[in-house]
């Protein structure tokens, strides 16, 4: 028998994309804090081994860290239909590893989601929905990612996909000198 999983609280947010503002991005905030910042906690260690320390301040590794990623932009999605049904896990193949079935749940911030997805693998109950797995495509020798996994209770997800924060910025852009 399994230990019981502790369920996390997950706020989905709409704003302008980062560098892109006609375009609409959904970010995701676990337990009050984006996801971004989540994960740039769990590669922090990874990168170090990676990138030369003397090349940068640390506030310029700060910023790298926070901008690996950017909120998901998805295409003709004003009712945010499309956006429920991805974070359902029906998510369409360019948008889903095909060989392991995990979702992007944040792109890349050049603007292309596909240049540096975060993927995890999102199992779906009547009861919840759970986000684990994490990974890195482009960096397969960092493995599974020190990070989650997080359950939700589905009525609470459910209702925070259907009412996502409506934000006029993305809400890093003041850690990042943007706002």
């Amino acid at each position: 028998m399994s230990p019981p999983t502790a369920e996390h609280r997950v706020e989905f947010l709409r704003h302008p994309h980062p560098g892109y503002p006609h375009l609409t991005a959904w970010g995701i905030r676990i337990e009050g804090t984006d996801l971004r910042v989540l994960v740039a906690e769990a590669t922090r260690a990874l990168w170090s081994r990676e990138l030369d320390e003397d090349d940068d301040t640390p506030q310029e590794r700060e910023e790298f860290l926070l901008r690996q990623h950017a909120p998901l932009h998805l295409d003709d999605d004003a009712d945010g239909a499309r956006a429920r049904a991805h974070f359902l896990g029906d998510a369409p193949p360019d948008l889903r590893d095909r060989d392991t079935g995990a979702l992007w749940l944040l792109g890349c911030s050049c603007g292309i989601d596909a240049c540096w997805p975060l993927l995890a693998t999102v199992r779906v109950t009547a009861t919840e929905v759970a986000w684990s797995g994490f990974y890195q495509p482009h960096r397969p020798n960092w493995g599974e990612l020190p990070l989650g996994p997080y359950v939700f209770p589905r009525p609470a997800y459910d209702n925070a996909l259907a009412a996502p924060v409506p934000l006029t910025q993305d809400p890093l852009a003041p850690l990042l000198g943007e706002g």
